[in-house]
């Protein structure tokens, strides 16, 4: 294979701004299929290549395709300001109408890479831009507010909104002292957060990060904005979903902070997309991944899944030239739209392939919480169970925002993400935890597992949290996925509503999708709480504006979960059962 390479190709934009630009070309007669991936992070950076998680580079090229990088406006060798999301709709269209117009594309262009490489991809397609036909968008979100920067209860992701905009902050303010501008002192402080967790998260009030956006302004921006208004309206791109009318592969990782929005676009553009080719070719790829763990193993400190749980094992790049191959090249003897789905289940820990998401046969199944009031830690007495509960009780405890349960693994946006032992937080009397009893036959769960409360609380808004955890025959109790409610959310995330005290009201919360298999000998076990800090940030139970709240407005709140015949609270778990054939299970 060989290939050529011009380096910083200036794209005018049609404000007069020209973006800079790699473009790689095989050497070979043209015209080329286009693969464009646009980046915040550098387009001359290798790790924007050498990401396991990102198809290989070098075997777009060897393919045939040309392959196109570009620094985002504002970012590394391209002019500008560094608004996230803000101009990448306009400036992706700019660029592929630029590209139709190369003597060396032939007018087929595809666009890929990862997370906000993937929120480039949404906002370009939903402007129908020329040429475009197909996308590739991994371990990403098509609506912003959802994922990554809040979530579907309404609570604040910090640890996703503290993390990358110090690391974007950061990236300015070297892009300017290279330049003669700017304050180094200012960088030996937003290095200092990410140096020490606790001094980017814990500090009151959230709006006080005066480093943070005084070089990424954007940042203060997104706490301000705690609802979801025409702020993230503007850069949703799954609200103009008709507007799309290319197909997408959606890669995801269980443990990704994206992906119950990779399930949801994929899902969405099923039934809504704005062609046949957008809603039939849609693809998706879920494996046992995280979004920053930065290996290509499937191991994790608490959980292995062997080398079947590999990116290599998954064949990324080959995924992505299958479906490049069809939607791009229009290559119709690619495989079929028989399994649309793959994905990994752990558990068994082995690969499967489906004909769409949900998996058609799912059976959504509650399991009642119920025990005598006193599911407090592990240790207590709450019950999971596919029985009803037969008489009332309540659990109590108290959620104070100056000792939140810390977050452990799970679907955060750094490197301590993945399946991590609960077993510290269930030591904590405000976590009650709900468990079944030890299961004689494997339970598979493959879906969307929704968690529904009867809660009441002393405080006018506060949060409840819940966790899926699988329970080892060792005592490991390894998260699956999770999710949270901010009450004042309950109804709309548009239109937040204070609850008065002591009224019980039923939440339903969104713990988000997962595929494992609990096998014999295994539990299941639910955990409820107020906090997950700081994956979500901290309710301040004042039912005032939250970014602003100091540590003199902390206040406690006493929760409380009723379960019983009148109110039923319940897991929801997507059960598959089949006849066993091979890797399928029955419940």
């Amino acid at each position: 294979m060989t290939f050529r390479v011009e380096v910083d190709v200036a794209v005018p934009m049609r404000d007069g701004a020209a973006l800079a630009t790699n473009v790689w070309l095989p050497e070979q007669p043209g015209p080329f299929p286009v693969l464009l991936v646009r980046t915040p992070y550098g387009k001359d950076d290798a790790g924007t290549y050498g990401n396991p998680k990102l198809p290989d580079v070098f075997a777009f090229v060897a393919a045939g395709y040309a392959v196109v990088a570009q620094d985002v406006r504002g970012t590394s060798r391209s002019p500008g300001v560094f608004v996230p999301h803000v101009h990448e709709g306009r400036d992706g269209a700019d660029t592929l109408a630029w590209l139709a117009e190369q003597p060396w594309c032939d007018g087929a262009v595809g666009m890929w890479g990862g997370s906000y490489m993937g929120f480039t991809q949404w906002l370009a397609a939903v402007r129908d831009a020329p040429g475009l036909r197909a996308i590739a968008p991994v371990m990403s979100s098509a609506d912003l507010y959802r994922a990554p920067w809040y979530s579907p209860g309404g609570a604040l992701s910090q640890d996703a909104v503290l993390t990358w905009g110090t690391l974007s902050a950061l990236r300015t303010l070297q892009r300017d002292l290279a330049g003669g501008r700017g304050d180094p002192a200012d960088a030996r402080a937003l290095l200092s957060g990410l140096d020490d967790p606790r001094l980017l998260h814990d500090p009151l009030p959230l709006s006080g990060r005066d480093v943070m956006t005084r070089h990424l302004p954007w940042a203060g921006e997104v706490l301000a904005h705690p609802e979801r208004d025409e702020f993230w309206q503007e850069v949703a791109a799954i609200d103009r979903c008709a507007a799309v009318t290319v197909p997408a592969l959606q890669v995801g990782g269980w443990y990704d902070v994206f992906i119950g929005e990779t399930v949801r676009s994929y899902t969405t553009m099923r039934r809504h997309g704005g062609s046949a080719a957008a809603r039939d070719g849609q693809r998706l790829v879920i494996g046992p991944w995280a979004h920053a763990d930065g290996t290509d193993l499937g191991t994790f400190p608490d959980r292995s899944f062997g080398r079947a749980g590999s990116i290599k094992a998954a064949d990324v790049t080959g995924e992505h030239l299958r479906f490049f191959d069809r939607w791009v090249r229009g290559r119709t003897d690619t495989p079929g739209d028989a399994h649309r789905v793959r994905i990994f289940v752990m558990g068994a820990d082995e690969w499967r392939d489906e004909a769409d998401w949900p998996l058609p046969d799912t059976r959504h199944t509650d399991f009642f919480l119920t025990g005598g009031g006193r599911a407090n830690t592990a240790t207590g007495d709450g019950v999971l169970t596919r029985d009803a509960a037969t008489s009332e009780a309540t659990d109590t405890f108290l959620y104070d925002p100056r000792r939140p349960v810390p977050t452990l693994g799970g679907t955060v946006l750094g490197s301590a993400s993945g399946p991590a032992d609960q077993a510290a937080a269930e030591k904590r009397d405000d976590v009650l935890c709900f468990t079944t009893a030890v299961l004689d036959r494997p339970v598979e769960v493959t879906g969307h597992v929704t968690l529904v409360l009867h809660v009441s609380t002393s405080a006018p808004d506060t949060d409840f949290t819940g966790k899926l955890v699988d329970v080892h025959p060792d005592g490991r109790a390894i998260l699956l996925c999770e999710g949270v409610q901010r009450v004042r959310y309950r109804d709309s995330l548009t239109g937040p509503a204070l609850l008065e005290p002591g009224t019980v009201c039923e939440l339903t919360i969104d713990l988000c999708v997962t595929s494992n298999v609990f096998l014999p000998g295994h539990r299941i076990r639910l955990e409820v709480s107020s906090s997950n800090f700081p994956r979500y940030d901290r309710n301040t139970n004042t039912g005032g504006t939250i970014a602003t709240d100091t540590e003199d407005d902390l206040v406690a709140a006493v929760n409380r979960v009723h379960h019983g015949p009148g109110r039923p609270s319940r897991l929801v778990l997507p059960l598959i059962e089949r006849t066993p054939t091979g890797t399928e299970v029955r419940a």
